[in-house]
């Protein structure tokens, strides 16, 4: 059975969700992989988010 292809949905996370994922990731012991398979986002995202941070952009 094929897969009908649609518009992919693209969801917009706030700049305190953003902060408060880069700033679970910098705890001791925490993996990035791990905050982002809990939070239910992609763990490139929020390495973007994390070279965000740190060039000030975020």
């Amino acid at each position: 059975m094929r897969r009908i292809k649609g518009p992919r949905k693209v969801k917009q996370y706030s700049t305190e969700f953003k902060v408060a994922a880069v700033c679970l990731s910098h705890l001791s012991d925490v993996q990035v992989k791990d905050v982002a398979e809990e939070l239910d986002i992609h763990p490139f995202m929020l390495s973007r988010w994390r070279k965000e941070m740190r060039e000030d952009k975020l």
